[in-house]
């Protein structure tokens, strides 16, 4: 392992295991209900235009390098995008194009983390923002969502935290809508999250993968709104809101002329040269499904609204069960139940999932993956019969082991 501790290794690495546990199981022909991986595409098909758009640029010879920030053109569709959405005003140099917001991440943390630098980050986080940091040597600050305000930020907890270190952090990173908990934050407290970042100097960077994907009356408010003035880094993709995983495009905004965000930018780009540029040919696709926009909202909706009815029903599943609660979702789609393991005889919810897998053939991933323990992960994007299906599997293995 040589100067990285077991602590650095990938959150994620029990999510592999049970993954080989899952297709082995397959192999010998019994069912098994995969609901531990967020990938739209399985029960969504990706948009046939933007199939179409991807096969005309291969036709077209499409192939080559592009530039290391992005192709052009979907750089200014997503500043039209933002402009649309959002009204903000970004200039297409603002904009790097990555290989999903994993290497955007990948990215920020080469150019601010070294040994022993901090960043904040909240948990229950998305499994790549710990190892992140720790990979680059540095120290992540755990803050709190709270469950029992319905994951709210603790920002008393965040500004005592700030206020008592003797150590400045480099940034502060934010999921809105939140993998794995399905909440959304509002706009008063996302304000006072960008008042935070610019009383402590922090590089605010809020991850909105989701941002379309948003139901029960909930409002989303982008960070490109409220954080004028504080250098900050909005990231977002393909991946999700257009229903295109691996396409594997993702996107950065830098925006500013303070010097911070000049350096930033600069420094990002030259990360981005290193690796020459970003899929060519799913670029110019990716850039068709934004600039379709009127098509595009349709089928956002359609399935963000068959997305809430899924994540509701599993809802009032779980919470109905006797066994788990959750908060109800109302974004992304993840519900993020609390389980007592002990009154099952399981020592943590790692050996809740495993010995679910094994006996039921339900495949979720334990909250520890998440950073908070004694909770799960389920993704809701089946069919209401799979997920019924399921809940009913995950209510009968905690009858059998219940005490």
């Amino acid at each position: 392992m040589g100067t990285f501790s077991r602590a650095s290794a990938f959150a994620g690495d029990s999510n592999l295991k049970e993954d080989h546990v899952a297709d082995m199981l397959t192999e010998e022909g019994k069912r098994v209900i995969r609901l531990n991986r967020g990938d739209p595409t399985v029960y969504f098909p990706t948009d046939r235009y933007m199939i179409e758009a991807y096969v005309k640029a291969l036709k077209a010879g499409r192939t080559g390098y592009s530039n290391v920030k992005g192709v052009l053109g979907l750089r200014e569709a997503i500043a039209r995008r933002y402009f649309r959405r959002y009204n903000v005003s970004y200039d297409a140099d603002d904009i790097i194009i990555t290989n999903g917001v994993s290497e955007g991440l990948a990215m920020l943390n080469a150019a601010l983390i070294d040994a022993n630098d901090r960043a904040v980050i909240f948990r229950p986080y998305y499994t790549l923002y710990y190892p992140g940091i720790k990979t680059r040597g540095g120290v992540p600050v755990i803050e709190r969502y709270m469950e029992k305000d319905g994951w709210s930020v603790d920002l008393d907890g965040l500004r005592k935290s700030l206020k008592g270190s003797r150590k400045r952090s480099k940034y502060l990173l934010i999921t809105n809508p939140n993998n794995p908990t399905g909440t959304v934050l509002g706009e008063k407290v996302l304000k006072e999250i960008v008042e935070i970042a610019k009383d402590h100097d922090l590089i605010l960077i809020s991850d909105e993968i989701y941002d379309e994907i948003v139901f029960n009356g909930a409002k989303f408010t982008s960070m490109s709104r409220l954080a004028k003035g504080v250098p900050h880094v909005i990231l977002n993709g393909a991946s999700k809101c257009l229903d295109a995983t691996g396409f594997r495009i993702g996107f950065m905004i830098i925006p500013g002329n303070d010097r911070i965000s000049r350096e930033l930018r600069d420094i990002v780009t030259g990360f981005a040269r290193l690796r020459i540029c970003a899929n060519t040919t799913a670029q110019y696709a990716v850039a068709e499904g934004l600039n379709r926009n009127a098509e595009h909202e349709r089928a956002s909706r359609a399935m963000a609204n068959e997305i809430g009815r899924r994540a509701d029903y599993m809802a009032r599943k779980v919470n109905g069960s006797g066994y788990m609660d959750v908060v109800r979702p109302q974004g992304a789609y993840y519900i993020f139940p609390r389980v007592d393991t002990n009154a099952f005889g399981m020592k943590d919810d790692l050996e809740f999932v495993d010995r679910l897998l094994k006996e039921e053939g339900v495949e979720l991933t334990g909250g520890s993956s998440f950073g908070e323990k004694e909770h799960l992960r389920i993704v809701t994007l089946a069919p209401k019969d799979i997920l019924e299906l399921a809940i009913n599997r995950i209510t009968a293995f905690c009858k059998r082991h219940s005490k």
